[in-house]
Formats: C-alpha cells, sequence, structure tokens
C-alpha cells in the first residue's frame, strides 16, 4: 500500500496575521490623528482670517480712513474723552463752502456698535447714519495736526482685534 506523502501547505499563522494587524491599526491610527489635526489647524486659521472681528475691523479701517481723507483741515470737533468725531467736508467739488459733517460715534451696550452720521450743516440735519462695525469693546479717536486718529478694540467672546488707523485730511 502506497504512503500518501503529507505536503506543507503555504500560509500565514496565526501569529503571524495577529503581528501584521497590529501594525496596520498602529499606521492607520497615525495618519488618522494627522489628518484630524490638520484639519483643527486648518479650521482655526479659517475662523481667525474671515472672522467677523476681522472682517468688521478691515471695515471700520476702510471706512474711517475714506472719510477722513476727504475732510476739510478747517475744522473738526473732537470729545474730551475722545468718544466721538466729526469732520467737515464738501458735498462736491464745486462746492466754495465746508457744508457736510460726518460723526464717528459708538452706540449701544457699552459701546458695541460704531456708527457715522453723515448730514448738512446749515442748517444742520441727519442725512444717514451708517452702522459699521459690531463687537467694539473700546474706540477712541484722536487728533493731531491734520491728521485723525481711530484705535478700535473688537472682541466677539473668542476672538480679540485692535484695529489703529491713522488718515490726513487732504481738504482745505
Amino acid at each position: 500500500m502506497p504512503k500518501k506523502k503529507l505536503t506543507y501547505q503555504g500560509g500565514f499563522t496565526l501569529i503571524e496575521l495577529m503581528a501584521v494587524t497590529i501594525l496596520a491599526v498602529i499606521v492607520v491610527s497615525g495618519i488618522g490623528a494627522i489628518l484630524a489635526d490638520s484639519q483643527r489647524g486648518w479650521h482655526r486659521m479659517y475662523n481667525s482670517i474671515y472672522s467677523d472681528v476681522v472682517t468688521d475691523s478691515y471695515i471700520a479701517r476702510k471706512t474711517f480712513d475714506a472719510v477722513i481723507r476727504k475732510a476739510s483741515k478747517e475744522k473738526r470737533l473732537l470729545d474730551d474723552a475722545g468718544n466721538w468725531i466729526e469732520v467737515y467736508y464738501y458735498a462736491d467739488e464745486n462746492s466754495t463752502a465746508v457744508d457736510r459733517y460726518a460723526r464717528f460715534f459708538c452706540d449701544g451696550e457699552p459701546n458695541d456698535i460704531l456708527n457715522v452720521e453723515y448730514g448738512k450743516l446749515n442748517p444742520r440735519e441727519t442725512l444717514t447714519i451708517e452702522t459699521i462695525c459690531g463687537n467694539v469693546s473700546s474706540c477712541v479717536f484722536k487728533t493731531a495736526g491734520s491728521s485723525a486718529q481711530m484705535i478700535l478694540t473688537l472682541d466677539n467672546g473668542s476672538q480679540t482685534a485692535t484695529v489703529t488707523s491713522s488718515a490726513v485730511m487732504h481738504n482745505q
């Protein structure tokens, strides 16, 4: 009677499979942690760039610069505490006298909205009041020579931004 010869069938042992599985779990967990951390970092960066504090500070600075640059050097009013500033300008390029005003001031509890009021001088009449930004925690106005400065701090509870804007009054 012929004897059957046993042949060895190739394959992996249970220990080899467990070792490979453990290594795969470690590698996949590491990659997952790196991706999660990258996502958190990207989200944090995106919020710091495009938050309402950042966009509001940009708009406030641009508006302040534009209004002050077209203002007349002749006269301006500044609150003793620096809570508001009023500048005067020409309604159009053909005007011979300063006939308009713009007044920057904070309103709300406690000063949480920055506004600019535009109006006519003679007779004094408010034409419009525009809200520039919210989340204002402090705002101080200063003048020196023919320039005006605004130091504005915005705080939405999670992010704070301080903007200092200076502009020179160009018109006579």
